[in-house]
């Protein structure tokens, strides 16, 4: 959500993010509702002040035992007039925050512009890509072959976008979720287990309500999400809180299993791993103070490298243009690991900063020694997703034989197992 004042001030900054983003949001309804708001809020203060002087005179009237019927008279229609303002207040009150509820976040200054990910920038890249003597495969042709990923059976069980993983790759796929924490909790992010289900509220204070509602699994008869990433129950940790500005920044890790319908993909990573609408991802979530949130989220970013450096993937590091960046995003960076089975780099990381987007939706302030107070900048990175790491494991120390050497820095949690075969 945007400040009121911004969009005001900025209406023509903000029209043009808007166009760079490719977003259509009816701005000039929302400042045609701002402005009668505030016209209206002018009026009841009017009426109010009134109605007070006028409570006066009858008081006085009557202390001296004059008529004061007529004076009576205006008072009520006073009162009658606040009450109607008071409901036509609440209606526009309603309708400007549906509409800020659509308002896409402004891009920073540094974010290419762009209509979609042929604008998006390379930053940098990390480590080289492995050589083959032989065709390396894909990861769903490499699992199932070593009897480790098994997608008919889990079809069988749920449907498709599902999968069965099973013996040496279940443990895989436990050692990367416990890499990924004692790496996180080493750099001094907090170990958080949330709950993987929210209500609206906590969905609307990240953005995915109402915007992304079709993405999302709802329980019958409650107001409950499965979520589609821990980063909505971690950053509501803090909803309608101020934080103590000292103990700026907080980190936050969380494993947990994901849900996303996957609505607007349909046809789009269909085979294997990339696009589960049931997956596990370990999450990094960040509350800073405005001043600092550019600099944690480059190290944030690094968090995020740190991971896939030690475990010696080839990755690049990739600015996302305006035109595909997510909806509450200022800016994000993509970490696009190396696949060789499918000769393509593929998205295994965001790391974002959402400045106060988040923050004023979900109500979450801070406070300093002096007693100013703000909103926070929020941010948070996969650190990293459990199923795209596999699979970036499996087609990057694929062997000729078909067997995946288990990368080292995952081997203390393999209980021995240093090749899957």
């Amino acid at each position: 959500m945007l400040a009121r004042e911004y969009l005001r001030e900025n209406a023509e900054q903000y029209r043009q993010a808007l166009k760079n983003r490719g977003a259509k949001v009816d701005l000039d309804r929302f400042l045609e509702l701002e402005s009668e708001r505030r016209r209206t809020i002018a009026r009841v203060e009017t009426l109010k002040n009134q109605r007070n002087v006028a409570s006066q005179e009858i008081a006085a009237l009557k202390k001296s035992k004059q008529d004061a019927s007529a004076q009576i008279g205006a008072m009520k229609r006073v009162g009658d007039e606040i009450k109607q303002l008071d409901a036509a207040l609440t209606g526009i009150e309603e309708s400007l925050k549906n509409l800020e509820l659509e308002m896409p976040n402004v891009p920073h200054e540094t974010v290419p512009v762009g209509a979609d990910e042929s604008a998006n920038r390379v930053e940098r890249t990390w480590g080289q890509k492995p050589r083959f003597d032989f065709a390396p495969k894909a990861h769903w042709d490499i699992g199932t072959e070593l009897g480790i990923l098994d997608f008919d059976r889990a079809a069988r069980i749920t449907g498709t976008r599902f999968a069965l993983i099973t013996d040496a790759g279940a443990r895989l796929n436990r050692a990367l979720i416990n890499f990924f924490l004692d790496q996180n909790t080493a750099r001094g992010y907090v170990e958080v287990v949330p709950p993987y289900i929210v209500n609206s509220d906590s969905l609307r204070g990240t953005g995915q309500l109402p915007k992304f509602e079709e993405d999302l699994f709802k329980l019958n008869y409650r107001d409950y999400y499965l979520i589609p990433t821990a980063e909505v129950p971690v950053t509501n940790i803090h909803r309608d809180e101020t934080l103590d500005a000292a103990s700026l920044p907080r980190r936050y890790t969380a494993y947990s299993p994901c849900f996303r319908s996957e609505a607007g993909s349909y046809g789009k990573d269909t085979r294997g791993l990339i696009r589960q609408q049931q997956f596990e991802k370990v999450e990094m979530v960040k509350f800073a103070l405005p001043s600092e949130s550019w600099k944690e989220h480059e190290a944030l970013t690094s968090d995020a490298e740190a991971l896939l450096q030690k475990l010696g993937i080839h990755y690049r590091v990739v600015t996302l243009s305006t035109g595909d960046m997510g909806f509450g995003s200022s800016k994000t960076y993509d970490i696009e690991v190396w696949l060789p089975g499918q000769d393509a780099y593929r998205e295994i990381a965001s790391s974002t900063n959402f400045t106060d987007f988040q923050a004023r939706r979900a109500n979450i302030r801070y406070r300093d020694e002096n007693g100013k107070s703000g909103f926070v900048h929020t941010l948070n990175s996969s650190g990293l997703p459990v199923g795209r790491t596999l699979v970036a494991v499996l087609e990057n120390f694929q062997q000729k034989d078909g067997s995946v050497v288990v990368p080292e820095a995952l081997r203390k949690y393999m209980n021995g197992i240093d090749v899957i075969r």
